[in-house]
């Protein structure tokens, strides 16, 4: 089991998104208000703790959000999932899509952080059912 620890959002692809306390999560679209929702296959990205804990051990002074993360989980070793497992939020389903992906070149992030870890940590996934989310929801692997 794990535990959501931070919700992030941003107007635009490619930036550092910004965190709040709850999302509407929709159907096959993605978080209500967030630059990367849309109808494919990468809706709601999620990051383990761990690997930005580690970051921040080598130095690296980063708020969540900083590697266009839209969840920050703790508890779940979320890059070693298989692809189509399934993420219970509260009433939110969300489907495993794609384990890390190839970067923007020198996007905003990179600038500001000097590497991302996106790459081989983040995960990737649609929204099968809607609903909220809020900062501490458990997270359940169905």
């Amino acid at each position: 089991m794990g535990k959501v620890l931070a919700i992030c959002i941003s107007e635009k692809k490619g930036t550092l998104k910004t965190e709040i306390d709850e999302a509407k999560f929709i159907e096959d679209f993605g978080i209500e208000n967030d630059a990367h929702a849309g109808k494919w296959h990468r809706q709601v990205s999620l990051l383990e703790f761990n690997k930005i804990d580690e970051f921040r051990k080598k130095g690296a002074n980063v708020d969540f959000g900083a590697f266009g993360e839209n969840l920050v989980v703790e508890g779940i070793e979320l890059n070693t999932l298989p692809i189509g497992q399934k993420i219970q939020i509260g009433d939110v389903l969300l489907e495993v899509t794609q384990i890390g992906k190839r970067c923007h070149d020198k996007c905003q992030i990179y600038y500001q952080v000097g590497e991302c870890i996106m790459p081989k940590n983040g995960i990737f996934t649609k929204v099968l059912k809607g609903g909220t989310v809020k900062v501490k929801d458990e997270c359940l692997l169905v």
